[in-house]
């Protein structure tokens, strides 16, 4: 705070000029500095090609129904050249390619103009599309689509698909770009194998990794989930890791838990079986009496044993008994009623041929009138029995 001033004329004034000479100079406000825009970014040269083909191909369309214009141009397109495919035709198209303000445009088209001229004479025929013959292959700025940068590498995803259809593969179509995916709202970048996230298609670009995996030097690295008390499996199961996650798979009969697989990786023997070196085989309970009925006999199986009778018994109620052998029966034991009645008359009927012959002496003709007649009778006989004997036969009786 300044003194009070002091009494008196002259004291006061001489004090009020000390005071204004005291008094600091005029402060200057410094202005903001204007911001400045950032510069453009320059495209990449393959979209400005690829602006630069578009337009060509514009330039084509508007004069396809062009001429020479002008004198005799029928005589013109006869003498000298078709205007469709004329030097005048493909320097009109060309003045009016590129914009007055589109500085890269006119660079291009400066450096491959001899290249489309080329094009224009000679390999319209055998390369018909302009930008893949231009861009891609003579100047070599743009790659087929879901492929970027100089070796026109995959996206991720795969060419078909890129970024699993819910992303831009970054420099896609280009010679450039770094290939990660800028994933759409509500997408997380499935970029490729375990990698959740990254800033690029190669395994050393991943920034995030999917369940299962752990973030190691920008890779991602399989947990073993068996190693920790992640892995839940059961009591008479072990546990096998996998990418990204792991199996739990049954253990081996012979084991009462284990380790892993087989025998030998048992924690304690199953019943019915021991410990033989480091495996668990199975117990031969047979070489001890363990089956006490009467004519039976063990039968040793995989981890227990069962009791079967011997060889000629059958089990019967529980007690193993002798089986009956049936006694063989007579030839005739077996037929029918119907078949022993047909077989009685045909042997009478022999009989009565062969007395018949004796009777006759010999003599071949009564022998053949007598054969005929007991074939009439039987055929008769046949006749009226033979679906009822037939019937017997199929039924068995």
């Amino acid at each position: 705070m300044a003194p009070p001033p002091p009494r008196g004329l002259v004291p006061a004034l001489l004090w009020g000029l000390s005071f204004i000479v005291s008094l600091p100079g005029p402060v200057r406000l410094q202005p903001s500095p204007i911001p400045q825009p950032s510069p453009p970014t320059e495209p990449h040269p393959c979209h400005t090609c690829r602006g630069l083909v578009d337009s060509f191909n514009k330039g084509l369309e508007r004069t396809i129904r062009d001429n020479f214009g002008g004198g005799n141009t029928a005589w013109e397109e006869e003498k000298l050249s078709k205007y469709k495919d004329s030097e005048t035709r493909l320097v009109e198209v060309l003045e009016s390619v590129c914009s007055k303000s589109d500085y890269e445009c006119h660079r291009l088209l400066e450096l491959s103009e001899e290249l489309v001229e080329s094009w224009w004479f000679h390999k319209q025929q055998e390369a018909p599309d302009l930008f893949q013959w231009l861009c891609s292959d003579s100047l070599k700025l743009c790659c087929p689509s879901g492929t970027f940068g100089p070796s026109c590498l995959p996206c991720p995803g795969g060419t078909e698909k890129p970024c699993g259809g819910y992303g831009q593969c970054e420099g896609e179509g280009t010679r450039g770009g770094s290939g990660h995916c800028d994933c759409q709202a509500g997408y997380g970048g499935e970029a490729f194998g375990p990698c959740a996230r990254c800033s690029g298609p190669e395994e050393s670009n991943c920034l995030q990794c999917k369940k299962g995996w752990a973030l190691h030097h920008l890779k991602c690295v399989d947990i073993d989930e068996c190693g920790t008390e992640q892995a839940s499996c059961g009591a008479d199961q072990f546990c096998v890791n996998t990418e990204g996650s792991y199996e739990c798979r049954d253990c081996a009969k012979a084991c009462l838990g284990c380790m892993g697989a087989g025998p030998g990786r048992c924690k304690k023997c199953s019943s019915g079986y021991q410990q033989v070196g480091s495996k668990c085989l199975d117990v031969d309970e047979c070489e001890t009496e363990v089956c006490p009925g009467e004519n039976e006999q063990c039968k040793n199986t995989e981890g227990s044993y069962r009791c079967v009778c011997a060889e000629g018994y059958k089990q019967i109620e529980g007690i193993c008994v002798k089986e009956q052998i049936p006694e063989s029966a007579g030839f005739f034991s077996e037929m029918t009623e119907d078949e022993l009645v047909v077989l009685q008359q045909m042997f009478f009927g022999v009989i009565i041929c062969a007395l018949a012959t004796l009777a006759a002496k010999g003599d071949l003709v009564f022998t053949a009138i007598f054969i005929g007649a007991v074939a009439a009778m039987t055929g008769y006989w046949l006749s009226e029995r033979s679906d009822r004997v037939l019937e017997g036969f199929i039924k068995g009786r």
